[in-house]
């Protein structure tokens, strides 16, 4: 009897799976991180392609056929596209001790090949190669490279000089006429932190820095874009 009583409750709680399931209720729900992750994360053919560019410093490197791109042929291809796919600058030298991790952080959160330290992959270089990689991809018929080059957004971990260096190697983009320019979001490290202040984003990095960079990050997919005066 013991041991059909234990059956009864199992049988009932996997009929009960069954009917949610049938009712279109997956049986896995998407935690905070995943639904994160899904708006912000590149195709990883194309993160690939980005860093590739940035590697050999020529945008059409390691880019395949033109023609297997058009037709959609080529197999590497993923089809979702994040609504705000995202890439990320860190200063690890900002933020006391905590900047190694905080980029260790981020790169748990969306992914290594969308987190940079900026004294490695200098914003300049991402912008002459990896967006010019996005734009080339995109004229060769790929839409989803079309899509994240359009919605492309920046955040930048560290100080104003921080946020000013990435500033001024995007307005080379507004020089060449090769827009849009993508909207850049501040992780405030540094001592005084005036610009991200300004635009919003707080005087500091919070004490629970770990739940903080995740509330950053949400905060870069649903904010408005304002415009700073030059």
């Amino acid at each position: 009897m013991a041991a059909e009583d234990e059956a009864e409750p199992a049988a009932a709680k996997s009929s009960l799976w069954d009917s949610i399931q049938r009712c279109g209720i997956p049986r896995k729900i998407m935690t905070e991180e995943d639904q994160l992750r899904r708006d912000i994360l590149i195709p990883q053919d194309l993160c690939d392609a980005m860093v590739a560019a940035m590697d050999k410093g020529d945008a059409t490197a390691t880019v395949p056929d033109p023609k297997a791109i058009a037709s959609g042929a080529d197999p590497s291809r993923g089809s979702e596209v994040p609504k705000a796919p995202m890439v990320v600058f860190v200063n690890f030298r900002s933020g006391g001790h905590r900047g190694q991790q905080l980029m260790l952080r981020l790169q748990e959160l969306i992914s290594r090949g969308q987190v940079f330290d900026i004294f490695t992959t200098k914003p300049s270089h991402f912008v002459q190669h990896g967006l010019t990689c996005l734009d080339y991809l995109a004229s060769c018929g790929d839409d989803r490279a079309k899509a994240i080059r359009e919605n492309l957004r920046i955040m930048v971990a560290g100080g104003d000089g921080t946020v000013r260096w990435v500033l001024k190697s995007l307005a080379e983009l507004n020089v060449q006429n090769k827009k849009p320019i993508p909207p850049t979001g501040i992780i405030p490290l540094g001592t005084g932190n005036d610009l991200s202040r300004s635009f919003g984003w707080g005087g500091s990095i919070p004490f629970a820095w770990r739940s903080a960079l995740k509330q950053f990050l949400h905060k870069a997919v649903s904010n408005g874009v304002q415009h700073l005066d030059r």
